[in-house]
């Protein structure tokens, strides 16, 4: 009996270190991407976040290349900490699979085969809908609302003042982080869904039965999580409610199999 109890303390420290072991991979390649991100190379000297960067501002540059329009920044060290925030941002991102194949070697040996089988896929899928809802924002949303937005403008032809758009790089930075967030995790839904009934918590009928409600609360966070305009919020929640019914689909097809 004492060899058994010593047994599970060795096996309970060896998961323990195991994890240990595992969190300081994730943590040494988001630091490692993160620091890179700041080196300056090239001739002028630019960094990799200055790209990503000068990519996020894409859409926006587009269309104040034709009003002559800049972006500027007010405070001495803004420039410096949106570039911070900007390689925070792609450490995330790029990092991203390779915690969640962390996740997936430390959990995989305590699994049945057909445990394992079930559980792969969604962590293969979590990171392609997460590049799925930032590619809908880069690509539909942004222009769209960038557009709306500039729309406000009032030229010097209808007024003594005019009002003009000069957006600070900070503010431009944090809408656009918010959106491909918000959008990533929301096309997390499938998989948060379909786990729960892979685990019997919920089943596709009762999803069904409760599909105006999530109806009304995908909008309710469109809302809240988007732009106050009514592109950025549609355009949010028409997506949601799209995977919500794909995986009353699917789940239907997993109960018959």
């Amino acid at each position: 009996m004492n060899n058994n109890i010593s047994n599970n303390k060795m096996s309970l420290y060896g998961h323990l270190v195991e994890l240990r072991m595992r969190l300081l991979i994730c943590v040494a390649v988001f630091f490692v991407i993160f620091f890179l991100c700041l080196i300056k190379f090239g001739n002028p000297p630019v960094s990799f976040s200055d790209l990503v960067y000068i990519f996020l501002q894409r859409p926006l540059a587009a269309l104040l290349e034709e009003r002559n329009g800049r972006m500027i920044f007010t405070a001495l060290h803004e420039g410096f900490f949106t570039q911070i925030k900007v390689a925070f941002f792609i450490s995330i991102i790029i990092s991203l699979p390779i915690i969640l194949a962390q996740i997936w070697r430390f959990i995989a040996p305590g699994l049945y085969k057909n445990e394992k089988k079930a559980l792969l896929p969604f962590i293969i899928a979590t990171p392609f809908l997460f590049l799925l809802g930032a590619s809908i924002v880069y690509y539909l949303v942004m222009p769209l609302a960038w557009e709306f937005f500039l729309s406000f403008e009032i030229d010097s032809s209808l007024s003594s003042l005019p009002i003009e758009i000069e957006p600070r790089i900070s503010e431009y930075l944090s809408l656009v982080m918010r959106l491909i967030i918000a959008f990533g995790l929301c096309f997390q839904l499938p998989v948060i869904l379909l786990l729960l009934i892979k685990a019997k918590f919920i089943t596709a009928e009762w999803l069904a039965k409760r599909r105006k409600y999530a109806i009304l609360i995908a909008f309710i966070f469109s809302a809240i999580l988007t732009p106050p305009d009514v592109i950025s919020q549609v355009m949010l929640a028409t997506p949601i409610v799209f995977l919500y019914e794909i995986s009353i689909l699917i789940a239907r097809v997993i109960y018959k199999n």
